[in-house]
């Protein structure tokens, strides 16, 4: 009865020697898994990036140009007829007003060619009269020839001859109307040409260009070489600037859109104005080895130009293309573009826009819908919350982020 005791004894030690061996293997296990996961979590890549929150703001979408300054009416006085210049009655800079005389030319031989033209439509009026009376007589011979015709008094021959006659003179009578009316149509065409030696202003302005001097010979254009300009009168009360827009950007720019405008030469003023042409062809430039952008023209005629406003005095324009208020908005830096997996390498890439939110210290790609452009930042139509954060620089970081990538905010502002 004493030996069972010791048997069950001995057989209870290594099964309580077996359970610690486990329990401490298990401790082991356990705290070598802790700290692999550690030494893992400390060897994963940490990206160092800009945070900001997405807010709501007002934004101004704005295209910039440069340009010059131009008045509206601006009119070159060219020469018409040729002749030489015998009388000038304005200088540059003097204000007209529309109608008043500006400048004569000699208009010697324009008189001469109008007297001539006169007496050769006297002659021929003359001579109308003669041959009107020579008609009357034949036409008065041929009816008598034709009553004794009838009478059976004359042959057939004679009546025929004086048929003839008769057509003959009113012929000519014809012909001299034509002359005359030929003649009148030269005299009338001189007398255009000889007003033309007399210029005055077809409207109120200023003249801001002189560029000849009595004495010299004004000559009219041909197809090949330009006429001579005699002056430039403009109308200074109605200015406009007209500026080179880049081709991607005419798409927005609409006719009535307001704009602001500064001029070098006025550098403490900012001028206002409205778009009132919009080119429909872009620029023509000379052709280079490389093709560049073209530029299209538009036209910002200003609502109160100030006097001291000159033409052709540089100028640049901010044009109001579009405006909001109170829209969510990012930093355009924010904005990264992602290659879209479609599953099928037949297919073409895809591309999404978007921008990397943080959550709970790693990013996510977020793919957004634009909108307008205002300064440094871009509105943001869907895929965001306000007050979300998200990466916005630097760009360098932006490139390596990818989805679950852990990042470490370098500082946090609100926009």
């Amino acid at each position: 009865m004493e030996k069972e005791p010791q048997e069950n004894q001995s057989n209870s030690r290594p099964r309580s020697r077996k359970k610690k061996v486990i329990f401490i293997v298990g401790v082991v296990v356990l705290i070598a898994l802790v700290i692999g996961l550690n030494l893992r979590s400390k060897r994963e890549k940490t990206v160092k990036v800009t945070t900001e929150l997405v807010t709501k703001r007002d934004l101004t979408s704005i295209v910039s140009a440069s340009g010059e300054v131009k008045p509206k009416k601006n009119i070159n006085i060219s020469a018409h007829v040729p002749g030489r210049i015998i009388k000038i009655g304005v200088v540059e800079g003097q204000e007209v007003r529309a109608g008043d005389f500006l400048l004569k030319l000699d208009s010697t031989q324009y008189e001469a060619n109008a007297e001539r033209d006169r007496a050769t439509i006297q002659a021929i009026r003359a001579q109308l009269i003669q041959a009107e009376a020579r008609m009357k007589r034949e036409e008065n011979n041929y009816q008598r020839q034709k009553q004794l015709y009838d009478s059976q008094l004359i042959s057939q021959e004679q009546l025929e001859t004086a048929k003839v006659q008769y057509e003959i003179t009113r012929a000519e009578v014809l012909a001299y109307r034509h002359q005359i009316e030929q003649a009148e149509a030269s005299l009338k065409s001189t007398l255009d040409s000889l007003s033309k030696t007399v210029y005055s202003s077809p409207i109120d302005g200023i003249i801001t260009s002189l560029r000849v001097e009595e004495g010299e010979v004004a000559v009219i254009g041909t197809m090949n070489n330009p006429g001579t300009i005699l002056m430039t009168i403009a109308d200074l009360s109605e200015m406009e600037v007209e500026v080179e827009v880049d081709e991607t950007d005419v798409v927005g720019i609409h006719l009535g859109q307001k704009a602001k405008v500064k001029v070098d030469a006025l550098p403490d003023q900012v001028l206002t104005g409205s778009v009132t042409e919009i080119g429909s062809s872009a620029i023509s430039k000379l052709a280079t080895a490389q093709r560049e952008s073209r530029d299209f023209l538009v036209t910002i005629t200003l609502d109160n130009p100030p006097k001291t406003l000159k033409p052709g005095l540089s100028a640049s324009a901010d044009i109001i293309t579009a405006e909001k208020k109170g829209v969510l908005a990012v930093p355009i830096a924010a904005l990264v573009i992602r290659e879209k997996e479609t599953g099928n390498p037949a297919e073409s890439k895809k591309e999404d826009e978007g921008v990397y939110v943080i959550e709970n210290g790693r990013a996510k790609f977020c793919a957004v819908a634009k909108g307008i452009m205002g300064g440094l930042h871009i509105e943001i139509q869907s895929g965001l919350m306000e007050n979300q954060e998200i990466a916005v620089g630097p760009y360098s970081a932006l490139r390596e982020l990818k989805d679950g990538v852990l990042v470490r905010p370098e500082e946090k502002k609100k926009a």
